[in-house]
């Protein structure tokens, strides 16, 4: 596109954009087109901001809310991700039970479009039960290890932190953790901790627990009706909405807080590389406007 790219990676992992921007280098890329700047300093992703007439930014819930006015920055936050069960489907969960588990497992749970949450209208209790049994008994394994199903949390307090956030949001009236029977959530390790797959199940959208996302396989199954979905779900990068309800599918493809929509039982996480997940970047690094000109008045 003729444009300059600057990368101020996160502070826990800058080796993922420098093999990005080798490898646009090996392909031909002129290396002078990117740069990359790696601190954990964060006056030095301020700069960056303030120096890039462009800028995007991926962060937490603050980063959306701190810089969601800035006509400059087009900001990323989380994903919260989810699967609703229609009630025409609803009575036939089991079918799409592992659609639902690698919606919330893959990948370790860690991206934006893993599924944070599933919501119905009925059975949402059974749902959370055979999630639990499928997901409640995994251990972490050596990473080298095929079978291993965990990422590690490396900075130190991270994983403690979010183990007691999720134990305090527990306290509150119709939330249960259907994984608890399975062993302690937090293990801790010699140089790392992890946080084992969890299940929670609300039964109504009202908890603060419902709309809860972490870095980890986590989701809540949320007592729902159909007709109260969708104002309830707040922001989701991904939904996949299982039903063939007409009315429903209207619905959601015309939701405004929805942003990739999947129709039909389809993994939260099964992306078209031929689409952008998140919108196109031409559609903020350009203005389209009408033009046209005389073909003897300019020089092109």
């Amino acid at each position: 596109m003729q444009i300059g790219l600057v990368l101020k990676p996160g502070p826990q992992e800058p080796w993922t954009p420098y093999r990005m921007t080798q490898a646009f280098i090996q392909a031909g890329v002129p290396k002078q087109a990117m740069a990359i700047y790696p601190s954990p300093a964060p006056e030095v992703g301020a700069a960056v901001l303030n120096h890039c007439r462009r800028s995007l930014i991926f962060g937490s819930t603050a980063t959306v809310e701190r810089y969601k006015g800035n006509p400059n920055v087009q900001v990323h936050g989380p994903g919260f991700s989810k699967i609703l069960l229609g009630d025409d489907e609803i009575d036939r969960w089991e079918k799409y039970l592992d659609i639902m588990v690698d919606s919330v497992l893959v990948n370790s749970g860690r991206g934006c479009i893993n599924c944070s949450g599933i919501w119905a209208s009925r059975h949402t209790k059974e749902i959370a039960q055979a999630l639990a049994e499928r997901m409640g008994p995994i251990q972490p394994l050596p990473p080298e290890d095929p079978r291993s199903a965990l990422a590690a949390f490396t900075v130190p307090g991270q994983a403690d932190a979010v183990n007691a956030d999720i134990n305090a949001a527990l306290g509150e009236p119709g939330v249960t953790d259907m994984t608890a029977t399975f062993g302690d959530r937090l293990v801790k390790k010699e140089r790392c901790d992890y946080l084992r797959p969890t299940i929670i199940h609300c039964d109504s959208p009202q908890p603060a627990m419902a709309k809860k996302e972490y870095m980890f396989p986590f989701a809540t199954v949320v007592q729902c009706p159909q007709e109260k979905m969708i104002e309830s779900i707040g922001p989701t990068l991904v939904c996949s909405g299982i039903t063939k309800d007409k009315k429903f599918q209207r619905a959601l493809l015309d939701a405004t807080n929805i942003d990739r929509l999947n129709i039909g039982p389809l993994k939260t996480i099964q992306l078209n590389w031929l689409q952008p997940h998140e919108g196109s970047i031409v559609d903020f690094l350009f203005r389209a406007r009408a033009f046209q000109f005389d073909k003897d008045g300019i020089q092109v």
